[in-house]
This record gives C-alpha cells, structure tokens and sequence, in this order.
C-alpha cells in the first residue's frame, strides 16, 4: 500500500488549533493593498474557521484522520 500524500496546497493554507479545529487565513490580502482601505484589510487579515460541511474533506486532503 503507498503512502498517502499531502496536498501541499491545502496543507500551505490551513492549519490546526491546539483543540483541533481548522484555520484558513483569508483570501484577498496578497496584492493591491493600496487601493484598499485600513478597515478592509483589517477585515480580511483575521483568520476563519473551516465550515462543518468542508472540514471532512479538508482533513482527508491533510492526510489526517479525525
């Protein structure tokens, strides 16, 4: 039986809390930053749980079991 892979694209965007939950850091704060206000990227620099309904499939992608 092979060893089963990380998606290194998952793994680089999620990672794990010390009770086991998923975090996904926020899309939009990569580039054009200047035409956006401080409230904005405020917004959007905090990171969000994964939703209940993806986390299986998340977990899968990670090479992990829960």
């Amino acid at each position: 039986m092979p060893k089963a892979k990380t998606r290194r694209a998952v793994a680089k965007r999620m990672k794990v809390t010390g009770s086991g939950k998923l975090i996904a850091c926020g899309c939009g704060m990569r580039h054009h930053l200047e035409c956006k206000s401080a409230h904005k990227k405020r917004e959007l620099s905090a990171d969000d749980n994964i939703a209940q309904c993806e986390e299986k499939v998340t977990w899968r992608m990670l090479g992990k079991k829960k």
